[in-house]
């Protein structure tokens, strides 16, 4: 049939599945958004196109599913490039349908053009750009293929202005061949097996799980392994969820800011099975002393991240979807009797869990961020999707927020984009409109992308946000009051403006809590409160997040709070 590349564009995202797509119009896509307007196609306007990528990243990291978003050319979609940044490190599959000046103008330094290809080309996992409308069916066939399968990431498409107005004959293709990128990624059984031996052979053996695991859908799969050979567990930061935070034995998060338990954990063990992980520097500390005691063993699809930071005695390269199941088959008959083997290295760990426990201080003139978190836990259903920014904030609501459930944690990990929260929990609500959404910031994240207060309001779109307020970007002055002479140079923000009533000027109420005795009631209020709301909570300015790693020391180095730094 004969369609218009505007019309093509719709056309493939209908064959594709998407549901909904978030955005933000400008010259160079002037077309697509007058097709988006004929079809009524579902659209999401942000008030920012950072928002709009965010957007499409909390809603792929909510539903699985690949999040889309437009722009048009120029500071429109590069406006985009933090987020994209954000979802290619964290394994996000994003495709991002940006505008380019007419082809005749490219090269030209022509009005609102910027060579968006080459700009992200670090940052995608693939991209495109389209002069010649005949691709377009095969190249966004193309571009869903690879963004969602083997390791997912955003793959950009950039169209020329032209394209979206030229007709021609619409086809869309039902398979792909990429010469050289297979998705789907087995292993070899040797590999698994000698994995299986070393699980057998153990004593001290820890299992940590990565965000591959709940990228790949894997969580309750590993829960079923886990749970009958009753190993010990840790996590990233990325992995938080894969195995219920109310598991026996699950020791929490290690690194930087992991537990004492779990960083013992990996210092003490003999065996490390790490799975879907890639042993970023915020869970290592110091890689020449990484797990100096264990056998690593470490599972990942992408076979660049193996040996590449930690040196890997097995590896298991392939499909989370492939290895998992087959390990648990082949761990089967042996279950049980490894439960029995692991039952005082069991009782070990989780001894250290207990007497070294996450913990902030309770002071009786001030909202502690512990009893804050607690309280939402207790006032919030089982399945709530839990949405961070970055920083102290951050790290306390890893360490305080029990889940159990994959895909209700959703932060930015490697990239640690502050302002990703807001936009990220108002995607999440879009694909996942049944589920509490709960936005746990500080005051500042919360400025860096308010203005999506305006699309929560405009939309109906329910997210609770919780704001950690403590007058100072507290990650940075915290690193400042430890590290450096106490010289907290630009990181004090005590003249912020009143944030309840920014929000409650964009359409959201606001309300703002002081008090310890009102805790309980003002978090009620919040999720009594009908449709999107905030709470801004007063907390310590100078509460730190403890336990600490500093910087290149070991994990068994850990600050355990009040202590002087290492």
């Amino acid at each position: 049939m004969k369609l218009t590349g505007a019309q093509a564009v719709l056309a493939c995202l209908k064959h594709e599945g998407v549901d909904v797509v978030f955005g933000y119009p400008g010259g160079a896509v002037l077309s697509l958004y007058d097709e988006v307007y004929k079809e009524k196609f579902p659209h999401i306007l942000t008030g920012h196109e950072q928002g709009a990528v965010h957007a499409a990243d909390g809603y792929a990291r909510a539903t699985g599913k690949p999040g889309v978003c437009f722009a048009t050319s120029g500071p429109g979609v590069c406006n985009m490039v933090t987020g994209i940044a954000t979802a290619n490190m964290d394994s996000i599959p994003l495709v991002i349908i940006s505008g380019q000046v007419a082809t005749t103008l490219i090269g030209r330094d022509s009005f609102q053009e910027a060579d968006i290809s080459g700009i992200t080309t670090p940052i995608t996992k693939h991209n495109y750009l389209v002069k010649d409308e005949k691709e377009l069916p095969r190249v966004l066939k193309e571009a869903f293929y690879i963004a969602t399968t083997g390791r997912p990431g955003p793959v950009l498409v950039d169209i020329a202005k032209n394209v979206f107005d030229t007709t021609f004959d619409f086809s869309y293709p039902g398979t792909v061949q990429l010469r050289g990128y297979h998705g789907n990624i087995s292993g070899k059984e040797d590999d698994l097996d000698r994995a299986v031996a070393a699980i057998e052979a153990a004593e001290k053996p820890v299992i940590l799980t990565g965000g591959g695991i709940i990228l790949a859908d894997m969580a309750p799969t590993l829960q079923h392994i886990v749970t009958n050979m009753h190993v010990p567990v840790v996590t990233t930061l990325m992995g938080k969820g894969a195995v219920p935070d109310t598991y026996d034995s699950h020791l929490g998060m290690a690194g930087m800011h992991g537990s004492y338990a779990a960083n013992m954990a990996i210092t003490e063990c003999d065996l490390l099975v790490a799975i879907g992980t890639r042993f970023d520097d915020r869970l290592t500390g110091d890689v020449e002393n990484f797990a100096p005691n264990a056998t690593i063993v470490h599972f990942d699809i992408d076979k660049v991240e193996i040996n590449k930071i930690v040196h890997a005695d097995i590896s298991v390269n392939g499909d989370l979807r492939w290895s998992l199941p087959r390990l648990g088959e082949k761990l089967a008959a042996h279950e049980t009797h490894l439960a029995d083997r692991y039952s005082a290295w069991r009782q070990h760990v989780n001894s250290l869990n207990q007497a070294h426990p996450f913990r902030t201080r309770d002071l009786p003139s001030a909202v502690s961020p512990q009893r804050l978190l607690e309280e939402i836990e207790k006032q919030t259903p089982g399945d709530t999707i839990y949405v961070t920014d970055v920083g102290q904030h951050q790290m306390w609501a890893a360490q305080f927020l029990l889940l159990n459930k994959a895909r209700h944690f959703l932060t930015s990990g490697g990239l640690g984009t502050m302002g990703y929260g807001l936009p990220a929990a108002m995607g999440a609500k879009v694909g996942k409109p049944e589920a509490t959404v709960v936005l746990v910031t500080g005051d500042g994240s919360i400025l860096m992308n308010c203005q999506e207060f305006t699309t929560l309001y405009k939309y109906g779109i329910d997210v609770k946000v919780v704001v950690l307020h403590n007058n100072v970007l507290g990650m940075v002055n915290q690193w400042q009051r430890l590290f450096y002479n106490g010289h907290c140079a630009e990181s004090v923000i005590r003249n912020n403006p009143d944030l309840a009533a920014i929000a409650t000027s964009m359409g959201v109420p606001g309300k703002t809590l002081h008090e310890p005795k009102d805790l309980a009631r003002a978090v009620a209020g919040l999720f009594a409160t009908k449709g999107p709301a905030l709470l801004d909570v007063f907390i310590p300015e100078d509460e730190n997040v403890y336990p600490m790693v500093p910087g290149g020391k070991r994990l068994d180095q850990m600050v355990l709070g009040g202590d002087a730094p290492c």
